[in-house]
């Protein structure tokens, strides 16, 4: 066994027999990985969505063309591109890239890359980056080993979590990193990754003859929550399942019914710009002021299921608090409102949470719409009728009257 006195020799010599090729650095990705894992972008041109952080002149795109990357921590849902960001880098820096799992690396296995970065930037200059997924499940003990190294520059920390890290990493790692948030990817964004999996022959699936439609793309699009993986492996699973026709050349149909079978989610009829959204919300309100408990809830789902925005019915919930129940229980309102602070606040899918508690509460209170109309009759009074004057006992009397006049 190698004593603690030889192990920065054989460390450095490791190195040297690891050599700098930079494909080495890349994980090899078998013709039988899933889509997902087989499209993984490969440079910043081909990474889809970020562009709050990614864009042409942002602080992190600058960082990473200039090999100036500090420590990092990229936090956002799943299927974002946490780790194919963290490849991308690694493939862009002239560093030594390494990686561990916050679920499977143990102490001993960060105490020898944290040696080896310390000793490659003391013998030879180079850098090196860690990359650390799912930094949240290291403990704190296993956080403070990164700290002295991180705050020293021995080596770079690029840490990946869908939690938010102010609370589940150490303080005082994230006050040495810099912090970005990744979003779920737009619908929009989603259908590109389609698109474009479907027309790759080398890594995609532009070998079989895929006719998709259009609202199938859609379908597949919306549902998966923002989710580039769960997109594009339920893609793969719908088009490696399908049979292709006999009477259409070979092609395979990509339909609604196949995206729905793919990633097991119906399909709902609703148009958030057309007929279908404005008769839902209609439907929606009309059961809560009808005291319709059961019916409310229903539409309040069909409505999340179809992918409307939780904020536009968070805000209908208190135009209703106000103009329906008003009077009769005053306590609707500032319930409505804190619902609609609370959806904003933890967001989906949690956000469907208070959002039925308020549609409860709202179907359940008493109805008063005395406000609402004595103020739609006032408007209706002074659009048709001559404006009145303000009567002299309710002038303001603060300023002093004209002795001229």
């Amino acid at each position: 066994m190698c004593s603690p006195i030889c192990a920065p020799y054989f460390l450095f010599v490791q190195d040297l027999f690891e050599g700098d090729d930079e494909k080495a650095k890349a994980p090899t990705i078998h013709s039988t990985a899933p889509l997902a894992a087989r499209m993984r972008p490969r440079t910043l041109e081909e990474f889809v969505g970020q562009e709050h952080i990614l864009a042409p002149g942002k602080l992190l795109r600058r960082a990473i063309e200039a090999d100036r990357l500090p420590s990092v921590i990229l936090s956002g849902p799943p299927g974002t591109g946490k780790t194919t960001l963290a490849q991308i880098i690694a493939d862009m820096t002239r560093a030594k890239f390494e990686r561990l799992s916050g679920v499977e690396s143990n102490v001993a296995e960060m105490r020898r890359v944290v040696a080896g970065a310390a000793n490659r930037l003391r013998t030879s200059g180079q850098k090196t980056i860690l990359f650390v997924d799912e930094i949240h499940h290291f403990n704190k003990a296993q956080q403070d080993i990164l700290l002295p190294d991180v705050e020293s520059g021995n080596l770079r920390l690029i840490g990946a979590t869908t939690y938010n890290p102010f609370f589940y990493v150490n303080s005082a790692l994230v006050s040495r990193s810099q912090v970005f948030q990744l979003e779920s990817l737009r619908v929009e964004e989603l259908e590109e990754l389609i698109d474009r999996a479907l027309t790759d022959a080398e890594r995609g699936l532009g070998k079989y003859r895929v006719e998709m439609d259009a609202d199938a793309r859609r379908h597949l699009a919306k549902v998966s929550d923002g989710d580039a993986r769960k997109c594009l492996n339920a893609l793969e699973i719908g088009v490696l399942t399908t049979p292709a026709g006999k009477m259409e050349n070979g092609l395979i149909h990509f339909t609604v019914a196949v995206a729905e079978q793919s990633i097991q989610q119906k399909a709902v009829v609703y148009d958030r710009a057309g007929d279908a959204h404005y008769d839902t919300i209609s439907a929606f309100i009309k059961s809560m002021r009808a005291s319709d408990e059961k019916g409310a809830i229903y539409w309040l789902a069909k409505m999340l299921h179809a992918g409307e925005d939780f904020r536009f019915i968070a805000r209908r919930i208190v135009i209703f608090a106000s103009e329906d129940v008003g009077l009769a229980d005053p306590a609707a309102l500032p319930l409505a409102i804190a619902a609609q602070q609370a959806v904003e606040f933890v967001g989906m899918p949690e956000a469907r949470i208070p959002l039925a508690h308020a549609t409860a509460y709202m179907c359940r209170a008493k109805k008063n719409r005395e406000a609402y109309e004595a103020l739609s009759a006032a408007a209706e009074e002074i659009e048709s009728e001559r404006t009145e004057r303000v009567p002299e006992k309710l002038k303001n009397k603060h300023f002093p009257v004209n002795p001229s006049q």
